[in-house]
């Protein structure tokens, strides 16, 4: 069976493609900057060869992930796959693509999180062998108020 979709580093110029996927998806959380055009192209900037898109055979963003480093830890932010494309191995094959490109920049370790209430991505991440830590506490501080996380519905 011939893919229906290829998979390659994510542009700048796959932005509208990619945030019309996300405001699709149940319950995907989007934050008014860093997920705004500007606030994807400065962390594109910062990681150039690490995020992933996955392109329908009509031209269409069906998967992503935001991928980058900080030089010792890589993370993987907003993982998705359009709901008529999941099954395939998009996800799988994404997330593949971005340990690949993290490896090429010598680095060892990567993280993600996850809603506990993503009852889909929980499976997935399980799924493919990640493993969920018991033994640590995840803190944030928000630097910026305007940040603010809007859910979809």
């Amino acid at each position: 069976m011939d893919k229906k979709y290829t998979i390659r580093a994510m542009t700048i110029d796959d932005y509208e493609g990619l945030y019309d996927l996300w405001m699709t998806i149940r319950g995907f959380g989007i934050r008014s900057i860093d997920d705004s055009k500007i606030g994807v192209e400065r962390f594109l900037k910062r990681n150039p060869t690490t995020s992933v898109v996955a392109i329908s055979e009509d031209g269409q963003v069906v998967g992503g992930i935001l991928c980058g480093h900080d030089g010792r830890r890589g993370c993987l932010y907003h993982v998705c796959v359009r709901e008529d494309y999941r099954l395939l191995g998009i996800g799988k094959e994404m997330v593949v693509f971005c340990m690949n490109a993290l490896k090429e920049e010598n680095i060892n370790k990567v993280s993600l999180i996850a809603f506990t209430a993503n009852d889909i991505g929980n499976a997935f991440w399980k799924c493919i062998g990640w493993t969920k830590r018991e033994d640590l506490n995840y803190y944030d501080f928000t630097l910026n108020e305007e940040n603010i996380t809007a859910f979809n519905k």
